[in-house]
C-alpha cells in the first residue's frame, strides 16, 4: 500500500479545548491520519468522523483494533471494526491493524478464533484494504511480522536518531514488501527540546549512561552544526529507505502547521553523517 510521507496521529484527539476544530484541521490536511480504537476511548474516531461528515468526506484514515478489557480473540476484532467503521462513519477502512497485544500470546493471536485470522478473513471480505501489527515491543513486533501475513508494520520510539531498535524490524519487513509506519520521531518529545530538560524517552525516564550519553553528544553536534534537533529528528525517519511514512501526534492545531515547517527546514547532510560517525546507538530504554 501507499502512505503519505508523514502519518497524522490523533491519539490524543478530544484531551484538549478545541477538539473539534483540530479534528476539522486533520480531516482537511492532505496528509492521511492514523487513529485506533482505543484512542481517547473512542473519542479519536468519533471526532474525526464527525469532522468527515461536516467536510463532505474524511479522507484517507488508519485504524486499528483494540482488546475490550482482557479480551482480544477474533470476536473481538470484529467488534472492534464495527465500532471503528460506525464512529468514523465509513464502510470500509484502507488499513485495520493489530494493536498492542499484549493481552494474549503470540500464539493464541496466530490460532484459530484468535486476532490474526479474524483480520485476514476482514480483509478477504473486503472491510479492510490492508491488516498490519502496530506495537512497541521489539521482539513481539517482529514474531508478528515473519509470520509473512501482514501488509504493514508499526512501530513507535524505536528508530529515532538515537534508537535503532526497529532497524533488524523494518530491514525484515522491506524484505517481505511491507510498508513501514514509523511512529513517534521525536522519542516522545525528548528530541524536539533542544534544551536537555526533558527526561522521558518514550514511556522511560530511566536511560543507560551510555544512552544518556549518546543523546547527550548527538544534541551536542546539533548545537555546534547548527541543525534544529527536531527538524532532524523528523528528517531522519522521513529521509530513511526503511520507512514509507513517519507518524507525528498531533495534539493542535499548531503542532499541525509546525510540522509542516519542519518538514521544510533545512538539515545539512553532514549532521546525520557525523551521527553515524558516533556508531550504533546503545540499547532502547524501551525494550
Amino acid at each position: 500500500m501507499t502512505a503519505s510521507i508523514v502519518t497524522l496521529g490523533a491519539a490524543f484527539l478530544g484531551e484538549r479545548d478545541g477538539a473539534a476544530g483540530l479534528a476539522d484541521a486533520l480531516v482537511a490536511s492532505p496528509h492521511d491520519v492514523d487513529t485506533s480504537n482505543i484512542y481517547m476511548r473512542g473519542l479519536s474516531e468519533q471526532l474525526l468522523g464527525e469532522a468527515g461528515a461536516r467536510a463532505g468526506g474524511i479522507g484517507v484514515v488508519y485504524s486499528k483494533a483494540d482488546r475490550a478489557g482482557e479480551v482480544f480473540d477474533g470476536d473481538r476484532v470484529r467488534r472492534s471494526l464495527d465500532e471503528s467503521l460506525e464512529r468514523l462513519g465509513v464502510d470500509t477502512l484502507p488499513l485495520y491493524q493489530l494493536h498492542d497485544p499484549y493481552v494474549m500470546s503470540f500464539d493464541e493471536a496466530m490460532a484459530p478464533g484468535g486476532a490474526v485470522p479474524a483480520l485476514l478473513a476482514l480483509r478477504d471480505e473486503g472491510l479492510i484494504g490492508a491488516i498490519g501489527i502496530a506495537a512497541g515491543r521489539t521482539a513481539l513486533v517482529h514474531a508478528y511480522v515473519e509470520t509473512g501475513v501482514f501488509d504493514v508494520v508499526l512501530s513507535h520510539n524505536r528508530f529515532t536518531l538515537v534508537d535503532g531498535a526497529a532497524t533488524a524490524t523494518f530491514e525484515r519487513a522491506r524484505v517481505l514488501g511491507m510498508t513501514v509506519f514509523n511512529a513517534a520521531p521525536f522519542g516522545g518529545g525528548i528530541l524536539a527540546d533542544d534544551t536537555g530538560t526533558k527526561n522521558t524517552y518514550g514511556y522511560s525516564q530511566r536511560f543507560s549512561a551510555e544512552f544518556a550519553d549518546h543523546l547527550g553528544r548527538v544534541r551536542m553536534l546539533a548545537r555546534e552544526m547548527h541543525v534544529d534537533l527536531a527538524a532532524a529528528a523528523l528528517q531522519f525517519s522521513t529521509r530513511s529507505p526503511l520507512v514509507d511514512t513517519t507518524v507525528v501526534g498531533i495534539s493542535s492545531v499548531e503542532r499541525l502547521a509546525a510540522l509542516d515547517a519542519l518538514l521544510t527546514t533545512p538539515v545539512d547532510p553532514r549532521f546525520f553523517a557525523a551521527v553515524d560517525a558516533l556508531g550504533p546507538p546503545p540499547a532502547s530504554p524501551n525494550d
